[in-house]
């Protein structure tokens, strides 16, 4: 972790604090010394000073805009909200961080970027699964190019939902609502990371839980000149398999679902401690390769996973004016594909992606 004893610390505020907000955010803000976990607006409820009893809990969105000494604002609301929020952030002259999905449309992502890049403010995404532990070890395993070159790659996202969530703006037909917007943005990511943009994008979208009204499970087939990856989500698997399939052609590589951060937020445990995110050495991936004829299949020790490490390079892009590592640009290319995924669904063909 960088020196703050420099700088002042970044006062930041929450949009909300449902689960995003008390299990995602605020434990990694007030454990950074570089931050400081100022204020949450909170509608109703007044549960945030009950974990943070110092913090200040507003009622109006303008309370935050309007306090100077507020730097960074996260925007944590449904996703239909985003747009609205995050806009009127930067233009309080706020750095702002938006939960996945970032926006409801490509359009409102450039809307964003553009404002941002106007306002000389950071702009990010908070993909916090790029720093998964079986994300970071998949990752690993691609850029030691391990596998020769690779043909073929699965990344799984699937629950077991089967009763519909008592959030509303989850399950009523909207712009944010549905599985795709959901965990879709998660995958997708993970997938541009690995193999950057596609040429072409080919979807099958569907609604499987009784009396749903939104999608709840898609196959998105991502299409690169000799790759195809495939990427698969569902909130009717009761029984999951590995999240991770690669092939190349000198092996594969696979690996189950492992990282054990949200477990650990849940149960209120303290990140940026030493032993945050290992996994326990039975979700170890599978590394198959062929070397002269002989095959090796060896055990390949996870990574740790760290979501303290977004909000390091926040502050660094803050206080350092370092590169941010999740962008509002990445934003707007996962909203590329999903609404070229929405396209194929409904039209039955692929969709060119224009890069």
């Amino acid at each position: 972790m960088k020196s703050t004893k420099s700088f002042p610390v970044i006062k930041t505020a929450l949009l909300s604090y449902g689960m995003s907000g008390k299990v995602f955010h605020a434990p990694f803000i007030h454990f950074h010394p570089g931050f400081e976990l100022t204020a949450v607006w909170e509608r109703s409820k007044k549960t945030a000073t009950e974990d943070y009893p110092t913090i200040q809990v507003v009622h109006q969105l303008e309370e935050i805009l309007n306090n100077e000494e507020i730097e960074l604002v996260v925007v944590n609301t449904p996703t239909a909200t985003h747009f609205e929020y995050a806009q009127k952030a930067l233009l309080a002259g706020k750095h702002v961080i938006v939960e996945k999905a970032f926006t409801t449309t490509e359009k409102e992502a450039e809307i964003l970027i553009e404002l941002a890049e106007k306002k000389e403010r950071i702009l990010s995404v908070y993909q916090n699964r790029r720093w998964d532990s079986d994300f970071q070890t998949v990752q690993k395993i691609v850029n030691q190019q391990s596998l020769g070159s690779i043909h073929t790659a699965t990344i799984r996202f699937e629950r077991f939902k089967e009763l519909l969530s008592a959030k509303v703006h989850k399950e009523k037909p909207g712009a944010g609502a549905g599985l795709l917007m959901d965990l879709g943005p998660h995958i997708i990511d993970q997938a541009l990371v690995l193999f950057g943009m596609p040429n072409s994008v080919e979807a099958h979208i569907r609604t499987l839980r009784t009396h749903s009204l939104v999608d709840d499970d898609f196959l998105i087939h991502l299409l690169y000149n000799n790759l195809r990856v495939t990427l698969i989500s569902s909130l009717l698997v009761p029984y999951s398999v590995d999240a991770y399939l690669i092939h190349g052609s000198k092996g594969s590589f696979i690996k189950q679902r492992g990282d054990i951060q949200e477990s650990a937020l849940l149960k209120q445990e303290q990140p940026f401690t030493d032993n945050w995110g290992l996994e326990p050495e039975e979700y170890a991936g599978r590394l198959i390769t062929l070397q002269n004829g002989i095959e090796q299949d060896v055990c390949i020790a996870s990574l740790p996973g760290n979501y303290g490490l977004y909000y390091e390079n926040i502050y660094s892009a803050i206080r350092l004016n370092e590169p941010l590592k999740v962008s509002g640009t990445d934003g707007k290319k996962v909203m590329k594909i999903i609404e070229a995924a929405k396209q194929s669904h409904a039209e039955k063909r692929q969709i060119s992606i224009n890069h």
